[in-house]
């Protein structure tokens, strides 16, 4: 099989050559490419790759408008939705031809017991599930692609989780794309001009090739800048240069300094930058949650999601922090629909967006959830993972604290619906009647006897060392997320570079489609099970959104005309 371009893609050979420039992860390009030839013949077999990898473990279908394609009022009246979700089926089945792959294709069955009643947003999952089947069963045919399961296929979508687009994550990669005025991965770097005239800007991209990115970019960012600040004194002790004209000065050396001292040293350039890089970032992430108040309200978000806050948080919230961006408020306001859905019946929504001095269009948002949440008219189901605006009772908390789990900072106690699933279809604990299958294998006899249950394929037994507990304080960091730091201060490997070697040694790859947009707390979820479960897990979706976009495709799903005021794609 060869790589050719995607004849499909509306961004034409600029974007992929963008993208697989900034793709550092050779382990699945070579596994691409080497599926070019088989069995010494010269002949190739020849397929549209029309998906675009964004990180070792992502990939997207590039469906920017998926979500207003599929879940919009008038969506199933459009000849785009079958056009969106048939392309969209064909891109996911080539990534499981170009890795020779084939998968046990689960997917999040109908809501409603009874299927007569369900609508067509409920069935969006199954008819993405039947034609990806459909397109995977006509690549039987290509040389030495498998004849029985290798791997899993989870297709879900937005709905599972309509609070991961819009909480405020903390890590040092979410805050970069929430915070930061950020194209992509682009990010605009300021500096001084050598000549005294106005700054100077250059592009740097936060991707792979950088190590200190790649180490840090999961971590909290607290933890991210202080292990910036442990670097930086890392390698000022540790550098000759640098330790010489401290004896000199009889002083510490600033950065100006240090990065004058190692001008001459070339080897030294490129850990110089981005260290300098990394500091100015996190500085400016820093400076921005204390200017913004994130912190406390960060905190009324988590409390809000694990029931620990309610009417009387928010309202106060509301009424004493007029100076919050509308954006936030928004933001607080959705996932306080996503808890108390009651609260925004009637006249209740008005009041309360008078009190935050929204807008009508803002109001959209908020109601354009409950296109996320299927038929008003079904029973709300035991599994809590979707938001129903049915009127019923519902509990006061969307989250559980994980058992088990040490929680290392503050506001790292939120976690993506995609985790708890995850471990519980690697555990086989996936109620049948909420995600069915379509090609269910044969039991095996290490299989439970459980019934109403769903197998996993079997995998290696989670890690089962003893971890000592921490608080919320501590300055430890999680065992996943731990660095091999080297001698510089600088150059360090993450758990899973160290881990690429081993990964055709773990347990079958599980692959998790996420229709209508995933979020970067959803992808580092993937990361850190891959390394707990000993299994690859790969996140795909139709795009990446951060919550900005996200708010802005909710607004849209109300509207007549899509195409007007449609997002504009990231180019990764």
């Amino acid at each position: 099989m060869s790589l050719s371009d995607s004849e499909s893609s509306s961004h034409g050979s600029e974007k992929e050559y963008k993208v697989f420039r900034q793709f550092s992860r050779d382990r699945l390009l070579y596994e691409m490419l080497g599926c070019s030839t088989s069995g010494g013949s010269k002949s190739a077999w020849k397929m549209n790759l029309e998906y675009f990898p964004i990180d070792s473990q992502g990939f997207i279908t590039d469906h920017e408008t998926a979500l207003e394609d599929l879940f919009s009022e008038e969506a199933e009246k459009s000849r785009r939705f079958e056009v969106c979700l048939n392309t969209m089926a064909t891109r996911i089945a080539t990534v499981f031809a170009s890795l020779k792959e084939f998968p046990i294709v689960r997917y999040r069955a109908v809501k409603s017991q009874d299927t007569s009643t369900a609508t067509t947003r409920d069935l969006i999952p199954s008819k993405l599930a039947e034609a990806v089947w459909n397109c995977l069963l006509k690549y039987k045919s290509i040389p030495n692609f498998p004849q029985t399961e290798t791997c899993e296929l989870f297709i879900l979508d937005r709905s599972v989780d309509q609070i991961a687009p819009v909480i405020h994550e903390w890590t040092y990669d979410a805050m970069c794309h929430d915070l930061l005025d950020m194209e992509g991965n682009k990010y605009m770097l300021e500096f001084p001009s050598k000549s005294g005239g106005p700054p100077e800007k250059k592009e740097v991209l936060l991707e792979d090739h950088d190590p200190v990115w790649l180490e840090l970019r999961h971590a909290h960012i607290a933890d991210a800048s202080e292990r910036l600040h442990d670097k930086m004194t890392t390698f000022k002790s540790r550098n000759k240069a640098a330790q010489v004209q401290s004896s000199r000065d009889g002083g510490e050396l600033s950065t100006r300094d240090m990065q004058k001292i190692v001008q001459a040293l070339p080897q030294y350039n490129e850990i110089v930058e981005k260290l300098s890089l990394h500091v100015e970032i996190a500085g400016t992430i820093n400076k921005l949650i204390r200017e913004m108040g994130l912190r406390e309200l960060g905190q009324l978000e988590q409390d809000l999601v694990f029931g620990d806050a309610g009417a009387k948080d928010v309202i106060n919230f509301l009424r004493t922090k007029q100076d919050a961006s509308s954006e936030n408020k928004l933001r607080l306001l959705m996932i306080y629909a996503s808890v108390y859905p009651d609260r925004f019946e009637g006249d209740k929504a008005s009041k309360l967006m008078q009190l935050a001095r929204l807008s009508p269009e803002d109001m959209k948002v908020v109601n354009n959830m409950q296109l996320l949440g299927g038929s008003s008219k079904i029973k709300k189901e035991t599994t809590g993972f979707s938001l129903k605006f049915d009127g019923q009772k519902k509990k006061q908390a969307e989250r559980k604290d994980r058992t088990g789990e040490e929680e290392t900072w503050q506001l790292f106690r939120f976690y993506p619906m995609i985790e708890e699933l995850i471990e519980n279809l690697s555990k086989g604990e996936l109620s049948k009647n909420d995600y069915a299958c379509i090609n269910e294998p044969k039991p095996t006899v290490q299989d439970k006897s459980q019934s109403g249950s769903m197998r996993a394929i079997p995998t290696p037994a989670a890690p089962t060392e003893k971890r000592p507990a921490y608080s919320k304080r501590s300055r430890r960091t999680a065992m996943w997320a731990r660095p091999h730091s080297s001698d510089d201060g600088y150059s360090s490997d993450s758990v899973l570079k160290n881990a690429a070697a081993d990964f055709k040694r773990m347990g079958q790859r599980l692959f998790v489609f996420i229709i209508g947009g995933a979020t970067r707390s959803e992808l580092r979820v993937c990361h850190k099970l891959t390394a707990k479960l000993k299994r690859e897990v790969v996140l795909g979706s139709s795009s990446f959104d951060d919550p900005p976009q996200y708010i802005t495709k909710l607004k849209l799903l109300s509207e007549k005309d899509l195409s007007k005021g449609a997002p504009q794609p990231n180019f990764w």
